[in-house]
């Protein structure tokens, strides 16, 4: 009878005999129960870069399961195929939440992993970043920190392709070169008058061209999972790819690791597009000038090679109010990204609230105004030595109803000065306003306002109060627009 190869290969302590774990802390195995650590054999091999044409050529012959004792089961809800080491269990679907029940088989061979970077954040201090992740959060349901305490952390190798390859790029194009040209035009000025200047207008002088970029591109990066959100996986870059180790059996305990599910040439194409912006830049420097059009590229490829990768990521999958959601941590970096839920009632609350403050405010605003009268602002008489330029003020008006007011007596003022005159009918419509509360009230104080804003526009610019006169009609504009929203406002 030949002896059989045991189904089972584990990591046994030579301590206790349970089996080991990598620690991503100390970079090594660890036994879970009682802390013995043993290092993972240093390989002598590099991590090497393989040719593409040649693995399309001769048949995809390296191809192996992940290690001769790698499980791999098929989540039910989301079709993700994820391989582990034994004692591990399948347990609940790292993308999805969903519990997996069926039973695991030995995987299937896949191209091999040249290289695996090693978990360096542990479970402990991932769960405290998602933790205070949570906690940044706005609107978050209530529940949700507290739930995600319990909720499974998983540690994932998800599996990535990188590229490198040669590029010829030829191109046609045209070259944009600005010039200016002067320009006559006419515009009207302060004073009314029609006036001609010049002004530079920037123009472009296209040119066609053609030519060739050359640019390497290392390491093109390229997500091989489907499950896995990939605009997040992008987000989770950099990744530091000099630290990536050969692949080693070891580094699987403990955690579980997918199979790739975009093939070799698929993920090169996706790396084409990723190279395409690079190579337009390239493209439109070589042109040169002060703008670029690029009407065609064409590029080839050669030199090509490519490594499958391991990459660490912690993943929590969870289900809030019937909808699933999903958090990754960088496991080299610590970064957290993920979905989450948002909580109707805060939100509802917080735009509630806004209403309010701004309702307040404008409510506050309003009695104010309405408690404040605008008052002319009093004119200090130029020098009594100088009757031409000195206006008569009127004494001090006791307060009077609307109605009687203006038949009260004022100080005699010359009917040729329009300045006077408006300085005595803002102080009418100053002392109208004190009892004014009727909408006839306070049309009476708007006509003397309209008045007082008549008469100013009638200064000379010669007349030593004209500047004076500009600043008051302003003022007397703004007071005469406060009155008619009083009078609308006012009860009939």
């Amino acid at each position: 009878m030949t002896a059989t190869q045991p189904l089972i290969k584990q990591f046994p302590c030579p301590g206790c005999g349970a089996s080991l774990q990598f620690n991503p802390q100390a970079g090594q195995l660890k036994c879970p129960y009682c802390g013995r650590e043993e290092l993972i054999p240093q390989s002598a091999e590099q991590v090497v870069e393989r040719s593409y044409e040649e693995y399309l050529n001769t048949g995809r012959t390296k191809m192996a399961a992940l290690s001769t004792t790698a499980l791999e089961v098929v989540c039910p809800g989301c079709r993700a195929q994820i391989e582990f080491e034994p004692p591990d269990v399948a347990g609940l679907c790292p993308f999805c939440a969903t519990s997996i029940v069926a039973q695991p088989k030995s995987a299937d061979p896949l191209i091999t992993p040249e290289a695996v970077l090693p978990f360096s954040v542990g479970q402990k201090a991932a769960r405290e970043k998602i933790h205070h992740w949570l906690g940044k959060l706005w609107f978050a349901p209530n529940g949700l920190k507290k739930m995600a305490q319990h909720e499974g952390l998983q540690g994932m190798y998800l599996p990535f392709w990188t590229y490198d390859s040669f590029t010829v790029s030829h191109y046609q194009g045209e070259r944009g070169t600005y010039y200016y040209v002067t320009e006559t035009y006419q515009e009207t000025d302060s004073e009314g008058k029609t006036v001609t200047k010049t002004r530079q207008v920037r123009h472009t002088r296209w040119n066609s061209v053609s030519g060739r970029v050359d640019r390497f591109f290392d390491d093109v990066l390229v997500a091989a999972s489907q499950s896995a959100n990939i605009e997040r996986l992008e987000e989770l870059e950099p990744w530091d790819l000099s630290r990536l180790a050969p692949y080693n059996p070891s580094f699987l305990a403990g955690f579980k690791a997918q199979r790739y599910q975009v093939t070799l040439q698929e993920g090169f194409e996706t790396a084409k597009g990723k190279m395409a912006p690079v190579i337009h830049s390239d493209v439109c420097c070589n042109i040169g000038g002060d703008e670029q059009r690029v009407h065609s590229v064409s590029t080839a490829y050669s030199a090509i090679t490519f490594k499958h990768i391991l990459l660490p990521v912690w993943l929590s999958a969870y289900r809030f109010n019937n909808k699933q959601y999903q958090v990754m941590v960088n496991a080299q970096t610590g970064e957290v990204l993920g979905d989450r839920p948002y909580s109707i009632f805060k939100i509802t609350m917080a735009v509630l609230s806004g209403i309010a403050i701004v309702a307040g405010t404008w409510f506050g605003i309003d009695a104010y105004q309405q408690r404040q009268l605008p008052q002319p602002e009093p004119v200090t008489a130029p020098s009594l030595s100088d009757p031409a330029t000195s206006p008569e003020l009127p004494a001090t008006t006791p307060t009077a109803s609307p109605k009687t007011a203006l038949t009260q007596s004022t100080k005699p003022v010359d009917a040729n000065d329009p300045f006077r005159q408006a300085i005595n009918r803002a102080t009418q419509a100053s002392t109208l306003g004190q009892s004014a509360e009727t909408q006839e009230d306070w049309s009476a104080v708007a006509s003397q306002w309209n008045q007082a804003i008549l008469l100013l526009e009638e200064v000379s610019p010669d007349s030593a109060n004209y500047e004076t006169a500009q600043t008051k009609l302003r003022e007397y504009q703004r007071n005469f627009d406060y009155t008619k929203r009083k009078q609308a406002e006012a009860a009939p």
